[in-house]
């Protein structure tokens, strides 16, 4: 994959490679990447960086995946805390106490597609096939979040309920988050029906003009990239506090794990972010 015009670098660390945001080195005290499926140890369509349970890969294969994915890109897998997503808007604090949920214990909540912490050694995880990484650091409070963005989340503002949730969990306030819109379907492959363009079209409110392109004969493309952007800065962030990646899941589904490009048979990524203990 070529990489000019992205706002991600590429990195690599032994056998595993991963994206990171560059705008994010200004938080010295943030840990943060997106993984790739280079680096694993799983076959066939789960090849080979699988980070996703449940769709027919070994809980081993995807485990020890973990593992590898945690030692190079510098995470404790014992840290580790999984969302539990289903499209909607919930946005969940945890702390040390939720160490583990999703990987070696069970769920304890149902629908939480958003993580928020300020305790360092906590690594909030989030999981993805197409859908929007959405990536917040609060430097004065030293808090971070990770927020699944599907286009239903997207429609819902998933992006502004987590603006709110630092602001009353942390004291966060909007002028002061940055965030980065990480890898997922792009306005170029993102092709829908009426039904989601209305839902889109709805939100008259941040001008969806701007993010829905007419094809004709009933069919849509949707900027999920831009309508999350929009949806941060009705919240109060800065534009230049806001960091697109602009990497097409499905145009780099080499490098990616995409829904759309392999017709559902595939793997998962994942969004990893922590603040650090040490820093």
């Amino acid at each position: 994959m070529g990489t000019e015009h992205f706002q991600m670098d590429l990195c690599r660390s032994g056998a595993v490679e991963y994206l990171a945001f560059p705008a994010f080195q200004a938080y010295p005290f943030v840990r943060h990447a997106f993984s790739t499926r280079i680096g694993g140890i799983s076959r066939n369509e789960f090849s080979s960086m699988n980070l996703a349970f449940g769709r027919g890969d070994p809980k081993e294969n995807v485990l020890e995946n973990y593992r590898r994915f945690c030692s190079a890109a510098g995470f404790d897998f014992a840290s580790l805390v999984s969302s539990a997503q289903d499209h909607h808007t919930v946005i969940r604090r945890v702390g040390r106490r939720d160490c583990g949920l999703g990987f070696w214990k069970t769920q304890d909540r149902k629908s939480v597609d958003g993580l928020i912490t300020d305790e360092p050694g906590v690594t909030l995880v989030t999981h993805y096939a197409d859908c929007v990484p959405v990536f917040l650091v609060d430097p004065i409070r030293r808090a971070v979040g990770l927020v699944h963005a599907g286009w239903r989340g997207t429609a819902a503002k998933i992006g502004a309920a987590a603006v709110t949730a630092m602001a009353r969990e942390f004291g966060s306030r909007p002028q002061d988050l940055a965030a980065g819109i990480g890898p997922s379907i792009g306005p170029c492959c993102f092709e829908v029906d009426r039904p989601v363009r209305d839902a889109f079209a709805a939100l008259t409110e941040l001008h969806p003009e701007g993010f829905i392109r007419a094809d004709g004969n009933g069919k849509y493309h949707i900027d999920l990239w831009e309508a999350n952007r929009r949806i941060l800065l009705e919240s109060g962030l800065s534009e230049r506090r806001i960091t697109v990646a602009g990497i097409c899941t499905r145009c780099h589904s080499e490098l990616l794990f995409s829904h759309r490009a392999s017709g559902g048979k595939r793997g998962g990524l994942a969004a990893f972010m922590a603040v650090k203990e040490d820093v």
